[in-house]
């Protein structure tokens, strides 16, 4: 937890402690119960795991379902309203914004929500949808609807209208 908050710290200019982090942020909290709530789900305790998780969730307004696998130091700005569903896989040093959803497309018991590589920005309010890859370094855009594979180091604009 020390390494994702110092994560925080260098990441935010707002951030004016190392304990305002701790304690008043919703992202790491959220990250927190998370990691408790994934050991759980792994031991196939499922409903202690989704109790966890719903806890989470009342208190910080993020959804981490606790079969999400989740990288080292991801920060999550804001947070509210973020979703990030069982079989997503997320890499390390990403940066997500509040209102992302990592979804899926499909009710079947598969494989159903994305990968993100390492170093991924994904915008405010972005959806990421379906059993897609992320590449390193990809930018998605607030807004932005993906449903396809995205190469390593693109950046993905959300649709203008005219």
């Amino acid at each position: 937890m020390i390494e994702l908050i110092k994560a925080y710290k260098n990441y935010d200019p707002a951030a004016k402690s190392y304990l305002e982090i701790a304690l008043l942020y919703p992202g790491p909290r959220a990250l927190f119960f998370h990691r408790i709530a994934h050991v759980l789900y792994q031991m196939k305790l499922y409903f202690f795991a989704r109790a966890v998780s719903e806890l989470a969730r009342f208190l910080t307004g993020i959804e981490i379902h606790p079969g999400a696998k989740i990288g080292r130091r991801l920060v999550i700005d804001h947070g509210m309203g973020l979703v990030i569903g069982e079989t997503t896989v997320v890499g390390d040093d990403c940066i997500l914004f509040h209102g992302v959803t990592l979804g899926g497309r499909k009710f079947t018991p598969v494989k159903r929500h994305p990968t993100v590589g390492n170093k991924v920005l994904i915008g405010a309010g972005a959806k990421v949808l379906g059993p897609v890859t992320l590449g390193d370094g990809c930018r998605i855009a607030a807004n932005a609807l993906v449903f396809k594979d995205v190469p390593a180091g693109t950046v993905v604009r959300p649709i203008e209208s005219n």
